[in-house]
């Protein structure tokens, strides 16, 4: 009778695990200890900070305007996931901090960034700024020489983060994941969950 009920257990565990299902499709870093703020100025030239952004969810995005593939395209994606997202698009604040400060002036991130979505605002501070916020956000980027001193590219780190209405983070959103994916983990975030 003990085995009989220690195997029931154990398949009512075994089936209780297998129809559980996982709550972001984005990783969770809802226990990390890191990336709790920045300090930049957006291409308005405002001055800005994660608390400006209270009672909204951000996705935070480290890239350059030059960059050939990657950020346009999570750009782009991020503009669809607003899409998705419908009136709950007016609680997202999407945030692309530049990697490339000496090149990204000011006038051409607010050329290039409002270009995905008129919402979406451009961040920049000076190298050592830039740097300290990378760094706490786990960001790596390092310059690769070109044919010209001003044709150098950036390489750098590809997932985004999502904060909470809060201002607490919660996910890396991964390069590559589809809008709906995204939209969906956004809608739990603005929901509370």
């Amino acid at each position: 009778m003990k085995l009989f009920s220690a195997l029931f257990l154990s398949l009512a565990l075994l089936l209780s695990a297998c129809t559980e299902t996982r709550k972001f499709v984005s990783t969770d870093l809802s226990m990390v200890d890191w990336g709790k703020d920045f300090k930049l100025t957006d291409h308005n030239g405002q001055a800005r900070s994660l608390g400006d952004f209270k009672g909204k969810a951000v996705v935070l995005f480290f890239g350059y305007t030059q960059c050939p593939d990657v950020c346009p395209t999570t750009l782009s994606t991020l503009r669809e996931t607003m899409s998705l997202l419908g009136d709950d698009a007016k609680r997202l604040q999407v945030l692309f901090v530049t990697v490339d400060p000496a090149r990204d002036t000011p006038a051409l991130l607010a050329q290039y960034v409002p270009s995905f979505h008129p919402s979406f605002l451009g961040l920049r501070g000076s190298d050592e700024a830039v740097a300290a916020t990378a760094k706490d956000f786990k960001v790596f980027y390092v310059r690769q020489p070109g044919k010209t001193p001003d044709t150098y590219s950036v390489d750098h780190s590809t997932g985004s983060y999502a904060f909470d209405p809060n201002g607490k983070l919660r996910l890396l959103l991964r390069h590559g994941e589809t809008p709906a994916n995204m939209a969906a983990d956004l809608k739990l975030l603005l929901a509370g969950k």
